[in-house]
């Protein structure tokens, strides 16, 4: 009989074997002093591009006072016990009476993250006979839902309206075979890694041609696009037509929880039957107080959202016209695409890091294809005119750097031990900012 843990030793997983040289600067890296712009990244000032507080609501006086007044008020702990059995509370209602009235549906639930929600919902939604379709780019808490699901799963190409039908085609012979069962399709209002808004006016459109419900996680969407910002069914025009809305309070609120929005009837029945809400402690209070704050923020200050737009339509001009790749994205989310392996932009990030001041996230291998990079930039409204040009600066620099062969290595090097030494150099020295 094998040891399990034996086993774990032995593969750390695609990510897990470069924990000893990555833990604390790569991965896992430690962001000090309040949510901004600019924060403190190892004793050094950063412009931050990491952080989706895309309203800039994780520091709002206003949204700082109610948390702090809800925390005072009722502690961490009220309501203690699941929402059914006595953690229910008018305020918790509240919440979710302003967030279906605000995405346009009849009633709504309160889950504790939106990551647990989604794989709880796909289970709660899902029997072994009914046939999931689903995007292939779509995030990993749905595919986690996907995993628990007893049934069959078609997923088509992404964004790509001919294999769609083809898999609905599919979806639809497997039932009429069954006799048993029905389609529930599940895309995203903006997927988070490329900023491309799902194509729900087309996949709705359909509608009339094949029997399905439609679940749309817009996670980045919800409070960014649409004229009220109440999303990306807003942005295209079809919010009445999406039979459930799911969003996360940990974008655009900068705060904790999720919810999911749609016909009552069908609200009720996952109220009283999602495992993951019956059987775990409600929403914090002071969180619910503070989500209500941030709630009324959306939906009065739409500067917020302008501002937002504002800095990110400079940011992706400003690539642009540098020469850089975004790809279609049609969304606040930036991605930047550039050829390398993961050598290179190890050394890419330590570069931009240490001598520029500029902290975003990158993306390589295993999540996407060997020889590409991409840096994933999150705008928000609080970010500067000079956050942007100072950038815009750095990429270029870099990019240059990239092409010239100049981050070439035969290896990664011990980023945290390396990152630990220039740090203490670097306070030995005056720093120029």
């Amino acid at each position: 009989m094998a040891d399990i843990f034996e086993r774990l030793l032995k593969n750390a997983g695609p990510l897990g074997q470069h924990r000893e040289r990555a833990h604390g600067y790569f991965a896992f890296p430690k962001l000090e002093g309040n949510i901004a712009n600019r924060m403190i990244f190892r004793g050094k000032e950063m412009i931050i591009w990491s952080l989706n507080n895309y309203l800039g609501l994780a520091n709002h006086p206003e949204v700082r006072k109610a948390d702090a007044d809800g925390a005072k008020e009722f502690g961490l702990a009220l309501p203690m016990g699941a929402r059914m059995m006595s953690g229910n509370s008018n305020n918790h209602e509240q919440l979710e009476e302003e967030l279906a009235a605000f995405v346009m549906k009849e009633d709504c639930a309160l889950f504790n993250y939106g990551y647990q929600g989604m794989v709880s919902l796909i289970d709660v939604l899902c029997g072994r006979h009914d046939v999931i379709v689903y995007d292939g780019e779509s995030h990993a808490c749905i595919i986690d839902g996907l995993r628990l699901h007893p049934g069959h799963r078609f997923v088509f190409k992404h964004n790509d309206m001919d294999d769609f039908e083809k898999q609905l085609q599919r979806a639809s012979n497997l039932i009429e075979k069954q006799k048993s069962g029905g389609i529930l399709v599940i895309t995203e209002g903006v997927f988070g890694m490329a900023g491309d808004q799902g194509k729900l006016k087309e996949i709705v459109a359909l509608k009339d041609k094949y029997e399905f419900r439609l679940l749309v996680d817009d996670a980045h969407g919800f409070g960014t696009l649409g004229a009220t910002g109440a999303g990306a069914g807003e942005e295209q025009g079809v919010q009445d037509k999406i039979d459930l809305y799911f969003s996360t309070f940990a974008k655009s609120m900068a705060s904790i929880g999720a919810f999911i929005a749609g016909d009552k009837k069908i609200i009720d029945y996952i109220r009283y039957n999602i495992r993951s809400q019956i059987f775990a402690k409600s929403l914090p209070m002071a969180l619910v107080i503070g989500n209500l704050k941030r709630l009324e923020l959306l939906r009065t200050r739409p500067e917020l959202k302008d501002k937002l737009w504002e800095n990110a339509l400079k940011l992706q001009k400003g690539l642009k016209e540098r020469g850089f790749d975004i790809g279609k994205t049609d969304s606040v989310v930036t991605p930047v695409y550039m050829k390398g392996g993961l050598e290179e932009a190890t050394a890419m990030v330590m570069d931009i890091r240490e001598n520029y001041y500029i902290f975003c996230s990158i993306v390589v291998y295993p999540v996407i294809p060997k020889g590409n990079i991409i840096y994933r930039l999150i705008p928000t409204a609080v970010h500067t005119d000079e956050d942007i040009l100072k950038t815009l600066e750095a990429f270029s620099a870099t990019k240059k750097k990239l092409d010239a062969g100049e981050y070439q290595a035969d290896d990664i090097p011990d980023m945290a031990e390396v990152a630990a030494k220039r740090f203490d150099y670097m306070m030995d020295k005056p720093r120029n900012k």
